[in-house]
């Protein structure tokens, strides 16, 4: 077929030029991240319906937070577009490198955007009339760096409302439960999104962005950072404890606590070589064990 170029790894065979500009789109935005805000929504989710699995309801939360954080990220590269040009660190990413358009870029943002109010319409009307707020706080951290080094603490607040978020999608109401799990992702969120500035402080510096690293030197940063992760973890014991979870969850939460303090073992002022690790890997493990440990207590222990 004119046009189509086929490619056969592990049964597919499709290479075409749509699916290879959806492909840029999806690294863009740094798809696979999505990991790190969504089971804590499914957290929520799974002691709201308290064992009792509603699919089509967690189908549309799970499509409500694919849009909005697909959104925020596509957002947050257009809005940090002229400095990722600038930024040795970033310049080869695939908007400012030309692999993506301006325009396919906004079309994605958009088209997102509205994947998030359509799945909220289908929930209930609260969660409709809150979608816009919810777009408003994703987006609106992109911006935070050009006058705050408080911006940490919004992008911890942009994933941390996805578990109330879920709540109130499932039962239209909000209690002390999800509230906690919400502080616990922002002092989570906003801990390693600290580590992963210190990699840009030298430039935030020269451009006149602010972050915590840039105004408060590496050292101090990090020391903020790890309190903050202190916070994250008395916060998930609280909502454990308020949710009425067990020892599925009491399980879990020894190794997240390990996995936390790793996360300052890996990385320190004068050694930035293992970010990523502390970053990527430590954090998916933590967002899947807290999973895991809520799964085990609400569908298999009986909370």
């Amino acid at each position: 077929m004119p046009g189509v170029t086929f490619a056969r790894r592990g049964g597919a065979c499709y290479n075409t030029p749509m699916f290879r500009r959806l492909r840029l789109l999806l690294e863009m935005i740094k798809f696979e991240h999505t990991l790190f805000a969504l089971p804590f929504a499914l957290m929520a989710a799974l002691v709201a319906m308290d064992g009792r699995i509603q699919w089509g309801p967690l189908g549309w939360i799970l499509l409500a937070m694919v849009g909005a954080r697909s959104s925020a990220m596509a957002f947050n590269r257009l809005a940090d577009l002229e400095y990722d040009r600038r930024n040795p660190r970033t310049r080869g990413r695939a908007l400012p490198a030309g692999l993506v358009t301006v325009g396919q870029a906004w079309a994605f943002t958009l088209a997102a955007a509205a994947l998030l109010v359509a799945a909220a319409w289908q929930l209930n009307p609260l969660a409709l009339w809150l979608s816009p707020v919810a777009l408003a706080v994703v987006w609106g951290y992109s911006l935070t760096k050009r006058f705050t080094a408080a911006s940490h603490l919004v992008l911890g607040l942009a994933l941390g409302i996805a578990p109330s978020a879920a709540w109130i999608a499932l039962t239209g109401t909000l209690t002390l439960a999800p509230m906690a799990l919400t502080l616990a992702v922002l002092c989570w969120v906003a801990g390693f999104d600290i580590i992963y500035a210190c990699q840009d402080a030298e430039f935030d510096r020269a451009v006149g962005l602010h972050s915590l690293p840039a105004a408060l030197g590496l050292g101090r940063a990090l020391a903020l950072s790890a309190f903050l992760h202190l916070l994250a973890f008395l916060g998930l014991a609280a909502f454990g404890w308020l949710a009425g979870l067990g020892w599925g969850y009491a399980a879990a939460l020894a190794p997240v606590g390990a996995l936390l303090i790793a996360q300052h073992r890996m990385v320190r002022p004068d050694d930035l070589r293992r970010v990523d690790a502390a970053f990527f890997t430590a954090n998916g493990a933590i967002s899947l064990l807290l999973l895991l440990g809520t799964g085990i207590d609400v569908l298999l222990a009986g909370r």
